[in-house]
């Protein structure tokens, strides 16, 4: 597998990495003979994928539509919260090496738990 970027922030994201992949492709639907594009993978880190997902929407079609399968992802299971949440810690951990300071006690992600506006 090789190395992505993130689309939003641009951070490395290497194999083994945690993100959130959207896949998208165009398909002709009515229109003999049917015709379909290769598919593009876009990323986004987990931090980034929250983030934007307890944002506002976006402009323009195609990003509320990838904006709204972000909220989708976020809103239906914690496990991508704390991805991000261990994406953070360790970057903390990074700026604050050299420091022997205590771990902070791990917050909780009930706050992200939203329902879809309609």
């Amino acid at each position: 597998m090789e190395n992505v970027h993130c689309l939003r922030c641009n951070r490395e994201l290497g194999s083994g990495r945690k993100f959130v992949a959207i896949y998208m492709f165009a398909q002709t639907v009515g229109i003999k003979p049917r015709q379909k594009s290769a598919a593009q993978r876009i990323v986004f880190c987990p931090q980034c994928s929250v983030s934007l997902a307890l944002g506002l929407s976006p402009e323009g079609a195609l990003n509320v539509a990838a904006w709204d399968m972000i909220r989708d992802l976020v809103s239906s299971d914690p496990a991508l919260n704390q991805a991000a949440w261990e994406n953070l810690r360790g970057v903390v951990r990074m700026l604050e090496a050299g420091e022997s300071e205590a771990e902070p006690e791990p917050r909780s992600d009930a706050w992200v738990n939203f329902s879809r506006a309609v």
